[in-house]
């Protein structure tokens, strides 16, 4: 479990090769480096190295093992970037957080879990994805899943710290329901930066990420007598699954290599639509061009409403920016957004900027869900966002996440030849598709019992498909990630 990335106790315990039970004879002919990361993280794993030890000089345990320190140095660095070591200076590289270990063997007294088959058996439930993170695996490639052990806590605690200092006694009584006015201001400015939307302070409401946004719209148009939001299809099961819980149908739309289709949209009849047009989940599409002036033509010609899920947007490698919808379109977009992706899901903090008609309604919605989010994490970010940080995380993130994402496209290039991937230049995903004839939700079950976990595409379509896989890149290092991918590439083999 992570710790915090402040300075940790000093246990006055150095880590050898001997302590991590490794020697010169165990060092392979290449990837030397990566070897040696994957050594210390499940030296980190299973508490050989707790929270608090120092790792010898990268002199000494490149002499110890017979490699040049230029090998240690980089597995060193991987493994700060991970958020499980920082170097202290003189101090030496200290371990300040370890990565989940895989959990031992269930003891024959205790009952058995279920067999990992049954979260793939039949159609997803409404308890999948509580499931899915229920279930273990050493390699973790799930769509949506962030790099929780890139979380600024060193950042974020200093900033905690002096809101808590300059706090007046009323900040601590219930606020306003739309959420705290610094962060309002501080949001309207972000998206202003980040997103070229121009909106005041006034007109945003935070809300608990973009689940709690869909759960609230659901209910003001189903008020409303709205019966129904049509969905991209392929499109995020758990979009459609908040929807149905407000009672609401989601007629699927089909989605091609320009984005949603705008003339299929029409034909459904339907008032409002859902939309991931930045980065489109799960197929990465972006949706510009004449297929965004046909879609605003719609929208004024209908009145149509839509509502702008920009969840991954700031996350980009290889294209510019694509405005948001509500950037152009403010009287006919609902946009959503989070820091899930750029921080942490726990935060559960999100934003919803609405057009006049419904703006009051959804405060009222909000008011009566909860009275509002908790205050001292909205002043915290607050802070944090306004100081710069958050730039500055958004700067390490993209840094970060380029490096696995090439390891991702690099390993499926390797073991999935077959295989054709779309939305690769931007996000915290891309998707795998195969012309073949087995189900993939077999794949998903095969390489969940070699403990990877993945997502089958199958799961975010109405319609049927050629078979793939949702692969999630972001919270996986690029050694787990090419093990991950080659037995993926081992499975298929099979199947």
């Amino acid at each position: 479990m992570n710790r915090s990335n402040e300075d940790p106790p000093d246990r006055s315990i150095t880590a050898g090769a001997d302590f991590l039970h490794l020697s010169a004879d165990a060092v392979p002919r290449g990837g030397k480096s990566d070897w040696l990361a994957r050594e210390i993280r499940h030296a980190l794993a299973d508490s050989r190295l707790p929270v608090g030890s120092r790792l010898p000089a990268t002199r000494v345990l490149a002499g110890e093992l017979g490699v040049s320190r230029g090998v240690v140095t980089e597995a060193y660095q991987r493994l700060i970037e991970d958020g499980h070591l920082a170097g202290r200076g003189r101090n030496g590289t200290v371990v300040v957080g370890a990565p989940a270990a895989v959990a031992p063997p269930t003891p024959r007294t205790m009952a058995a879990p279920p067999p990992r088959r049954s979260v793939f058996a039949g159609g997803p439930g409404a308890d999948v994805f509580d499931a899915m993170r229920m279930t273990r695996a050493r390699i973790d490639l799930s769509p949506g899943l962030p790099d929780l052990a890139a979380f600024p806590r060193a950042a974020w605690l200093r900033t905690e710290r002096r809101v808590l200092a300059s706090l007046a006694a009323s900040d601590l009584g219930y606020g306003d329901p739309r959420g705290t006015p610094a962060l309002r201001l501080a949001i309207a400015n972000w998206i202003a930066r980040n997103r070229g939307i121009r909106a005041d302070p006034g007109d945003v409401l935070i809300v608990a990420g973009t689940a709690q946004t869909l759960t609230l719209v659901g209910q003001v148009l189903r008020h409303q007598g709205v019966p129904a939001v049509a969905v991209e299809d392929p499109g995020s099961l758990g979009a459609r699954q908040q929807l149905h819980n407000c009672r609401l149908a989601t007629p699927p739309v089909p989605v091609d290599s320009e984005g949603i289709r705008v003339d299929e949209l029409r034909a459904t009849g339907e008032a409002a639509v859902l939309l991931t047009p930045a980065h489109q989940f799960p197929t990465g599409v972006v949706l510009r061009g004449g297929r965004r002036s046909e879609l605003i033509s719609w929208a004024r010609e209908n009145d149509g409403l839509i509502i702008e899920d920009d969840y991954d947007a700031e996350h980009r490698y290889d294209r510019a920016p694509v405005p948001a919808l509500r950037s152009v379109l403010a009287e006919n977009v609902i946009y959503a957004g989070t820091v899930s992706k750029l921080l942490a899901p726990a935060l559960r903090i999100g934003w919803v900027l609405a057009p006049p008609k419904y703006r009051d309604a959804l405060v009222d919605a909000k008011r009566f869900a909860d009275l509002g989010n908790a205050a001292l994490p909205q002043l915290v970010l607050a802070q944090f966002m306004e100081s710069g940080a958050m730039e500055r995380q958004l700067r390490h993130l993209r840094r970060h996440h380029r490096r696995r994402r090439d390891a991702m496209i690099e390993a499926v290039g390797a073991h999935l030849p077959e295989a054709t991937v779309h939305g690769a230049a931007a996000g915290l995903h891309l998707t795998i598709t195969f012309e073949a004839g087995f189900a993939d939700t077999d794949f998903a079950a095969a390489a969940l019992a070699r403990d990877v976990k993945v997502h089958p595409l199958s799961w975010h379509g109405q319609r049927p498909r050629p078979p793939g896989l949702v692969l999630g890149y972001a919270a996986s290092t690029p050694a787990d990630i090419a093990q991950g991918v080659a037995t993926l590439g081992e499975v298929l083999r099979r199947l």
